[in-house]
């Protein structure tokens, strides 16, 4: 019998999960990352687009043929693009040009057309969301129907796949032993779709928001008011307001976490453990520690391993680019890229 996934879509989710050595044995907790870098498009973002997608399928909100138009930070434009190949459905990704040019290279090549736009504040009609939710509106006026705007930030059905796959996911792996979930927030959807459905699970369960130096949310979940200091190298997460599908999230506690402790957990992580991640999943280890100090010996703490390194290798391991950004720089680091 032959054994094989019937498509893309087959292939997102049922990620392992995978214990984090050094952070469990520095806390005396079992902490776990749920390894979301394992799905087919490279990140936890393949979720969100599945779920966005599906939902917008069953809604009857886009048509056969019709384009996915989206204004994303890279990898759920990388999600929705490849899964709209698999689907029939071409797609449009608004970018800020700030991103990671690994991240840029990734997205051409899923053969989505590719608009980078200058970084704006969300208030701003240029930002890349709103770009990217006029020209669907510019093409729906001209042929309706023929554009789908994605709304990954404020579309709730995102926080509901999480809920429904996510969640579950983790509930079942660790046999409802889980004490602590944290993640970082770029959407919210991770964040409070787990948190609702864990909490329905086990209401006595921890959540807690990493979020990185220079985002208001953790002043927003801790004081109630959005305010923000500092700055971070870290890309895709963080936020200056509160989205749709982060409003009322069941968050019990936010942890600010700077790049002089979130960057050298990655470095750490890929001499000492093998694995090679992004940026949010230093901010997301940084922020297990700190929910396994809270909670004491002896817990279960998850959090999410969301994408790979290389798509910020010229950022996160260029021992130049750390330098100048006076973050610390491991000596096997120096030393692989000594001329």
């Amino acid at each position: 019998m032959i054994e094989a996934r019937v498509d893309f879509t087959a292939m997102i989710g049922h990620t392992p999960l995978v214990r984090l050595r050094r952070a469990s044995e520095a806390t005396g907790c079992e902490i776990f990352g749920k390894a979301e870098w394992l799905n087919p498009g490279g990140s936890i973002k393949d979720r969100t687009a599945l779920g966005l997608l599906s939902d917008a399928e069953a809604r009857g909100l886009i048509r056969r043929g019709g384009t996915i138009v989206e204004g994303t930070a890279g990898n759920t434009g990388i999600g929705l693009a490849l899964l709209g190949a698999s689907r029939g459905y071409p797609s449009i990704i608004v970018m800020p040009n700030s991103q990671s040019a690994e991240k840029v290279e990734a997205l051409r090549l899923t053969g989505a057309e590719v608009r980078l736009v200058p970084p704006a504040k969300f208030a701003d009609p240029a930002h890349y969301v709103h770009f990217a939710q006029a020209l669907a509106e510019e093409a729906n006026a001209r042929d309706p129907g023929s554009a789908w705007f994605a709304n990954q930030f404020d579309n709730t059905a995102n926080r509901d796949f999480h809920a429904a796959t996510t969640a579950v996911e983790i509930w079942d792996q660790t046999g409802g032993a889980v004490d602590g979930f944290v993640c970082s927030a770029g959407t919210g959807g991770t964040l409070a779709g787990v948190a609702v459905e864990l909490k329905a699970r086990k209401p006595g369960v921890r959540i807690a928001l990493a979020d990185p130096t220079g985002s208001a949310l953790a002043n927003f979940v801790n004081h109630g008011e959005l305010l923000a200091e500092g700055n971070s190298i870290t890309e895709g997460i963080g936020s200056s307001r509160v989205t749709a599908n982060l409003q009322d999230a069941k968050v019990d506690v936010a942890y600010s976490i700077p790049d002089t402790e979130s960057v050298p957990l990655l470095h750490q992580l890929l001499a000492i453990e093998g694995m090679g991640l992004g940026g949010s999943s230093g901010v997301n280890i940084a922020g297990a520690i700190r929910l396994a100090q809270e909670l004491g010996p002896g817990h279960v703490v998850v959090t999410v391993l969301a994408d790979a390194g290389a798509r910020y290798a010229k950022k996160l391991f260029n021992p130049a680019f750390l330098h100048a950004k006076e973050i610390p720089v491991p000596e096997w680091l120096e030393r692989a890229f000594a001329p």
